[in-house]
C-alpha cells in the first residue's frame, strides 16, 4: 500500500562491479547458500539474480551485509542475508527474510527507502534504492560539536514521523528506529527510513520477542525486572516506536549520544528501572520539550501516535521565525505558509493547540493514576 504518491528524484552514478554469480562461488564454499523451497514470496517481487552485480560493502549487521551494487542498469543497495549453519538457524533466517521482503514490498512512501525486489536463490538478497548520502548517525558525528539548525532538525523529524505513520497505518512495527537506520538523501534535505529486519506485523494477540532493537533506543516495556532471556516473550504495541522516536528527536536537537558514558545495557537499565531519560537542553522551548517528553513517557498508552506527533511538530514549526538565508533550503512548512502571508495567524492557532494538548495530556495522566 502506498502512503504517498509523491516521489523524489535523485541522480545516480553507475559503477558496475563483479557479478553476483562470481560472488556466489566464494560464499557457497562457506556454507552460506540456503535451500529456498519453503520461502513463500510473491513471484512478482522476485528479480533475476543474473542481473545483480555486487560491489563494495557499505554496511554489516548481525544477519547480513549490505553492498553497493547494480541491478540491470540501476545502481542499488544489495542486502545479502546470512544463511545460518544449523537447520534451526536457517529456518529462522529464512522466515526473517520472507517477513522483511513482504513488508518492504507492501508499503511505499517518499520517506521509506524504496524496495526494488528480492532474490531467494542462490542467496537471499533484498534489492533497494541506494541513497548516495550517509546515515543520520554518521552525519551527526561528522558535524559535532555543532548542532543542526532547528528548522533542519524538525524537518528531519517530520520525515521520520511520516515514514513511521505509514508503517503503523499498515500495521507494521519497525522495532529498530535509530539514526543508523535513517539515511540522508544526496542533497541532505530529507531522511528516509531503512532496514525492516526487525519489523513485525502488529496483531491484537501476538506475543513478540523482547530481544529486539538496540538497547539505547529501546522502550522500557521491552524489559522486565531482569534482562529478558533471548527468545522470551512479552506484550507490547507500536508505541515502542514512539519511544525510540523521542530518543532520536532528542539527538536531532542536541547532537549527542543518548545516555552518554553508559554501556548499552546500563542505558537500558537506567531507562527501564530508574525512569531516566536524556537531559533536555536548558534553552529548549516548553512546547518542544512537551513533544519530546510525551514520546518517551513511561506509560506507553500516554504516548502520542505519529499522526499526533506530525501535527504537533508542524504546529511548533509555525511558531518559529523563518530560517536564516545561511540555512540550507528545505521544503519547510513555515516557508510555504509564509509565502501565503498567513504565518502569523497560524502561529497564534498553533500556540492555542499546544495549550489544548497539554490539557488533554494532563487529564489522561490524572485518569491513569487513579
Amino acid at each position: 500500500m502506498s502512503c504517498s504518491d509523491k516521489s523524489r528524484e535523485r541522480e545516480e552514478e553507475e559503477n558496475p562491479v563483479g557479478s553476483v554469480e562470481k560472488y556466489v562461488e566464494g560464499v557457497s564454499r562457506n556454507g552460506l547458500i540456503v535451500p529456498s523451497t519453503q520461502l513463500s514470496i510473491d513471484e512478482r517481487v522476485l528479480v533475476d539474480p543474473k542481473q545483480l552485480f555486487i560491489g563494495t560493502k557499505i554496511g554489516e549487521g548481525a544477519h547480513g551485509k549490505v553492498y553497493e551494487g547494480r541491478y540491470g542498469d540501476q545502481i542499488v543497495a544489495l542486502k545479502v542475508l546470512n544463511g545460518g549453519n544449523t537447520s534451526e538457524v536457517k529456518a529462522s533466517l529464512e522466515s526473517r527474510f520472507v517477513r522483511e521482503v513482504v513488508m518492504m514490498s507492501r508499503v511505499k512512501h517518499e520517506n521509506l527507502v524504496k524496495f526494488i525486489g528480492a532474490s531467494k536463490d542462490p542467496l537471499m538478497v533484498i534489492v533497494s534504492e541506494l541513497l548516495p548520502g550517509m546515515s543520520l548517525r554518521k552525519y551527526l558525528v561528522s558535524i559535532r560539536p555543532k548542532v543542526l539548525d532547528l528548522h533542519v532538525a524538525l524537518n528531519y523529524a517530520l520525515d521520520i514521523a511520516r515514514a513511521m505513520e505509514c508503517l503503523h497505518a499498515n500495521g507494521i512495527i519497525h522495532r529498530d528506529l535509530k539514526p543508523d537506520n535513517l539515511l540522508l538523501t544526496a542533497n541532505q534535505k530529507s531522511v528516509k527510513l531503512a532496514d525492516f529486519g526487525l519489523a513485525r506485523e502488529e496483531t491484537l494477540t501476538e506475543m513478540m520477542t523482547a530481544e529486539t532493537g538496540t538497547y539505547r533506543w529501546m522502550a522500557p516495556e521491552l524489559y522486565s525486572t531482569v534482562t529478558l532471556r533471548q527468545g522470551e516473550k512479552k506484550h507490547y504495541n507500536n508505541k515502542v516506536d514512539v519511544y525510540s522516536f523521542g530518543i532520536v528527536l532528542w539527538e536531532l536537537l542536541t547532537n549527542r549520544m543518548p545516555f552518554e558514558g553508559m554501556s548499552n545495557l546500563q542505558a537500558a537499565y537506567a531507562a527501564a528501572f530508574k525512569q531516566e531519560r536524556p537531559t533536555l537542553p536548558e534553552d529548549i522551548s516548553p512546547d518542544l520539550a512537551f513533544i519530546v517528553q510525551s514520546c518517551w513517557v513511561e506509560d506507553s498508552n500516554m504516548r502520542p501516535s505519529f499522526s499526533q506527533i506530525i501535527r504537533m511538530l508542524t504546529a511548533y514549526l509555525f511558531t518559529l521565525p523563518p530560517p536564516s538565508p545561511s540555512v540550507p533550503a528545505t521544503e519547510s512548512v513555515e516557508q510555504t505558509v509564509a509565502s501565503n502571508g498567513i504565518i502569523d495567524e497560524f502561529s497564534a492557532r498553533a500556540k492555542g493547540k499546544f495549550a489544548f494538548l497539554r490539557q488533554l495530556f494532563s487529564a489522561k495522566k490524572a485518569k491513569n493514576s487513579h
